[in-house]
Formats: C-alpha cells, structure tokens, sequence
C-alpha cells in the first residue's frame, strides 16, 4: 500500500489509538477514521484497577492523547457508534446508525469484553465486572467502608481490586476456581507470595472453590453461595475470570478466526486489505513456536505500530517480548516472557523482604521472569529472557553477584 487512502481502525482501545498515531509517524496522509463504541475518547485501561479506582488518578489523565493531537494529525473520531457489519467485497462498513463507510484498509482492534459469570443472577445490579471506565466509576461508588465485597476471580484484576478495597476498609473475600490465585500466570512460590500479602493486609482468600448460585432478591444479591454449600455474604460482587475477544464481526465477515482473529507475523488477517492487533488477535509466537493471543498494553501497541507498518508498506514482522505488570499494594510485579511449559523456578532473593525475582527455565534456559519491586533489574530480565540465556540456577539464586554481570557472562 501506498501512504494514501482510507484506513478505518474499528476499535478506538490501546492499540486502535497506537495505530492510527503510527500511521501518520511512518506517513501516510490518505483519511484515517477511528471508530469506538464508547462516546470518549481513548483512554488508558491499566488505571482503572488501580489509580484511578482509588480516586488519584483523575478522568482526564487517563487519556492516551488530547483532542488536540487527534485534531493536529488529522485522526477523525466517531464516537459511541460500533461496527454492525463489514462487506469485504465492497470495502465498506456498516454503522450501528446506518451509516457506510468506505475503506481502503481496515484494521481491527475490536479487543475484548469480561467474561460474563455463568450463574443466575449474575445479572443483579449490584453484580459487576471492570472492563471500562464506567464500570470503574460504578466500581467506585460501591467501595464504601464496612461494606462486604465478594470478588469471583483471583488474577490481575481481582487481586488489584482487592488492594484497593481492603485499604478503603471494605470487608474483601477472593472466591478463586484454582488451587491458587494467578495460578495462570505464575509459580506457585509467586501464588503464595501473594496469598499471603492479601491475607496480611485483611482479605480472606479462599481457593479451588466453585459458585453454585447467587442469592438475591430479584434486584440484588446478598451472598455467594459455594458448591460445598458454604455462604458468603456480600453487598457488592465483581466478577473477574477472564476476557473473552471481540471477534464477532471477523467472524461474520468470514476471516480465519480462532481463540482471536487469526494474524500473521506482520498483523495481517486472511484478508490481504484488513489488519488486526492487540487482545482481539492471535499471532505467531517464536517463543512459544506456536501461536498466542496476549492480553496486555505492551502488547497491543506493538502490534498495533507493526501493523500500521504493514499498511504503509513497509512491513516488520513482529518478535516483541511480551512484559505485563501490576500493582497491588506497595508492589509492583513486573513480568517479561511466557513461562508455559517451564522446567524449573529459581528464587533470587527472599520472598519475606517484598524484593525478589522468579526466573523460569526450560532445558537450563531463561524463558521468562517475574520481579516484584526490582525495578533497577528488570531491564537486565528482559535481556536474559529475550536471549533465552543459559545461567546456572545457583547463580541466578545469589544475590551476591550482579545480574547485569550474569548478562555479561551470558554473552549479553
């Protein structure tokens, strides 16, 4: 493609705002069209659990640029209207309001909505989820001291949520399907790190339990009632197991999709004229030689700036290191890689100080890492995991030699 024409980005996320800022980066000066179905602008999701559910981080901060520099790249905005259909043999689009819309490329940044929780009276009003930023300010009008909060899920989000409302002086119980919170995502040495700072800090987690119902009046639910057929008193409920992508509309256009709309390693889908990123898509992995769909900010706008590449015709295929992190507490938990299939654990530090580093090996090779509040180190983690390193176990264990010095020996 040249760097004119009509590239509408579906998705006004993350990565549909990365993409449409790198489409004028790289030059291209054709109509670029972003259309979101929420009536703002695009905004910063991480906050949500975090500062700006705490009241510290206001609304206007959370957007990822101002008007001013949509206004001053020429980006058009179509808020509070989604997407109802795309007809790749006309390359248009079809608005919730009727409107059509013609393209030249289209790129797909739909990403992806909470997973809904399989239990009548889910449905109740004072049962929620957080995925937006008006679901965070409902969030907030509920965190009120003394009130009982139940939140079904013990990853990322619910342990955020947790944090927040346990110091906000809520009364905090994480229900958890898995023998262990994050169990997705960490070692088990990492799990009960943290189910044991929660505990500290006053939230009663409970793991490998199963919902069986929700008691409620028809308006609301007063208790979460367990399969073992223990009750669990609530005022408010958050649900937080997952995310389920956007695909729908990929679906019904007839592109390849699954678990995510299907991509190569430049962002393109199985149409050459449509692109995709971010958490709605699914694309080669050379670290896991197999194809992954990631669910991070880091990720989103990686993909999102290849893929704006790609339909400036300039393509690179992508080979990022995936990193996430979350604040919970005092901590921040930083993590680089993708530990599946991993071999063995190696602890640097001790897990009492509220300073240490999970290395994850496979075959005595690096393949990811996990670092809470070692900031100084994780730039040297990434290094090591992005090379898969060889190092010693005992020698990633001792905190008498430098880790930058390991990279060295690594050859790094």
């Amino acid at each position: 493609m040249s760097t004119t024409g009509t590239v509408l980005i579906v998705g006004a996320g993350q990565a549909g705002s990365e993409l449409a800022a790198e489409l004028r980066t790289q030059g291209h000066t054709g109509r670029v069209v972003m259309i979101g179905d929420e009536a703002g602008l695009p905004y910063k999701r991480p906050p949500l659990s975090k500062g700006f559910l705490t009241g510290a981080i206001p609304a206007e901060q959370l957007l990822i640029r101002n008007a001013a520099v949509y206004e001053k790249n020429n980006i058009e905005f179509i808020g509070g209207t989604s997407v109802t259909a795309i007809d790749r043999a006309a390359k248009t689009v079809t608005l919730s309001d009727g409107q059509t819309l013609g393209y030249d490329k289209l790129a797909l940044t739909t990403g992806g909505r909470a997973r809904p929780l399989p239990v009548m009276g889910a449905d109740m009003a004072n049962v929620m989820s957080l995925r937006s930023q008006t679901d965070a300010e409902k969030i907030r009008e509920h965190l009120v001291a003394g009130h009982r909060l139940v939140i079904i899920g013990g990853g990322y989000i619910g342990l955020e949520i947790a944090a927040v409302a346990v110091k906000a002086g809520l009364e905090v119980t994480v229900l958890e399907s898995a023998p262990r919170v994050l169990a997705r995502v960490t070692a088990p040495e990492m799990s009960a790190f943290y189910t044991r700072v929660h505990r500290e800090a006053g939230v009663d987690i409970q793991v490998g339990v199963q919902i069986a119902a929700l008691e409620n009046d028809g308006k609301k639910v007063s208790a979460v009632i367990l399969a073992d057929g223990n009750r669990v008193a609530a005022d408010v409920v958050i649900v937080g197991i997952g995310l389920i992508p956007n695909t729908e509309l990929a679906t019904a256009a007839g592109l390849a999709v699954d678990n995510g709309i299907v991509v190569d390693e430049y962002g393109q889908t199985s149409d050459p004229d449509i692109v995709a990123s971010g958490d709605c898509a699914n694309r080669p992995s050379p670290l896991l030689g197999g194809r992954v769909r990631l669910e991070s900010v880091p990720n989103a706008m990686d993909q999102a700036r290849h893929a704006a590449r790609l339909l400036v015709g300039q393509p690179k295929a992508y080979d990022e290191l995936p990193w996430f992190w979350s604040d919970q507490y005092e901590l921040k938990l930083q993590m680089c890689g993708l530990s599946s299939g991993y071999d063995q654990v190696v602890i640097r530090g001790s897990t009492e100080t509220r300073a240490f580093s999970a290395f994850y090996l496979k075959d005595g090779r690096i393949i990811a890492a996990d670092a809470v509040s070692q900031l100084k180190d994780f730039g040297v983690m990434k290094k090591l995991v992005g090379a898969r390193a060889t190092v010693a176990a005992e020698r990633l264990a001792d905190t008498t030699l430098l880790l930058k010095d390991l990279a060295v020996e690594a050859g790094l």
